[in-house]
C-alpha cells in the first residue's frame, strides 16, 4: 500500500511539473516570421499617415515595389536595429526611395500615434540622406483590427508582454510586388545591399534596375531558408554561354567586315577575275 502510494505522489509530481514546464515555454513560442510567399496584403485596409489622415494601404502599391517594415515607433531596442540596417543596406544602391521603390512601415503597437511616425520618419530619412527629404517614406499606424490583418498576411508574429511592457518580436522585412503580393523575406537587423537590390528588382519585374542587376539575377538564386541571394552554377554557366555566344558574333562580323574592306582596296581588275 505503502509502494502504491509513493508511485502515486511521484505521478502527481510529474504531473505538476510536466504542466509547470509548459506553463514556463519558451516566452518566444509563437514569435517569428512565418514565409508567406505570394500572399495578398489587404491593400483596403486603412490606416493613418504621419499627419493623421486616414489612408488605404493601397495607396502606397500599384507603381513601384514596397519595402515593407514592420515596427514600432516606442520600441526600446530591436526596431530601431532594424531601422539601422535598412538606412545602411540601402545607402550604397542608385536605386532610390519614392523613385525607384517606396518603403512602408507599419507599427503593430495600436498605441502609436502619427506624432510617433512623424519622428521615426524624420529620423531615419534623414539619417539616409538630408537632401533627399522623406520623399519615398511612409510610416503608418493604426487599429488593431487592420494591423492584424496585414502583419497575418506577411507571417509576421509578436505578442505582448505584460511584464516588460514591451512587445516581444522578431526581425526582417519583406519586399512586395506593386501590387501587393510578398516576393521576399529578408531576416535580421542588418541587409546585404546586394540583397535589398536584387529582391526589389525581382519585385519589380525587370521595371527597376540596369542592366547589370538584370544579368545578376541570372547568376544569383533567392534562398527562402536564408532571406539571401547566393550565386548558382547553373546562373554562371547561363551568362558565360551567352558572353560567349556573344563574343563570337562580335569576331564574326569583325571578320566580316575586314574581308569587305580588303576586298573593296583590291585594284578592279582583281576582284572581277
Amino acid at each position: 500500500m505503502k509502494i502504491a502510494l509513493q508511485f502515486l505522489i511521484l505521478a502527481l509530481l510529474s504531473g505538476e511539473l510536466t504542466s509547470a514546464r509548459a506553463q514556463t515555454a519558451s516566452p518566444f513560442q509563437g514569435i517569428g516570421i512565418q514565409q508567406n510567399l505570394n500572399a495578398v496584403v489587404p491593400l483596403e485596409t486603412i490606416f493613418r499617415d504621419e499627419r493623421g489622415t486616414p489612408v488605404p494601404l493601397g495607396k502606397y502599391f500599384h507603381q513601384r515595389p514596397v519595402l515593407l517594415v514592420p515596427i514600432y515607433y516606442e520600441c526600446p531596442m530591436l526596431c530601431s536595429q532594424v531601422m539601422s540596417g535598412v538606412v545602411a543596406g540601402l545607402r550604397p544602391l542608385s536605386l532610390r526611395p519614392g523613385r525607384d521603390f517606396d518603403i512602408v512601415s507599419i507599427s503593430f503597437n495600436p498605441s502609436d500615434t502619427p506624432a510617433d511616425a512623424a519622428k521615426t520618419r524624420d529620423l531615419y530619412s534623414d539619417r539616409y540622406s538630408r537632401k533627399a527629404g522623406t520623399v519615398g517614406w511612409h510610416f503608418l499606424t493604426g487599429a488593431e483590427p487592420q494591423i492584424h490583418a496585414v502583419m497575418d498576411a506577411v507571417g509576421f508574429h509578436y505578442r505582448w508582454d505584460p511584464a516588460t511592457k514591451t512587445f516581444v518580436h522578431a526581425s526582417g522585412v519583406m519586399i512586395l510586388t506593386p501590387e501587393g503580393t510578398v516576393a521576399r523575406y529578408l531576416y535580421g537587423v542588418e541587409y546585404e545591399p546586394k540583397d535589398l537590390e536584387l529582391s526589389l528588382v525581382d519585385a519589380s519585374k525587370g521595371k527597376i534596375g540596369s542592366v547589370t542587376d538584370q544579368i545578376l539575377l541570372f547568376c544569383y538564386h533567392y534562398d527562402p531558408s536564408t532571406g539571401k541571394y547566393t550565386a548558382t552554377v547553373l546562373g554562371l554557366l547561363r551568362i558565360a554561354a551567352v558572353l560567349t555566344i556573344l563574343a563570337l558574333i562580335a569576331g564574326f562580323i569583325f571578320v566580316w567586315r575586314f574581308d569587305l574592306r580588303h576586298y573593296a582596296r583590291r585594284p578592279t581588275e582583281e576582284r572581277v577575275r
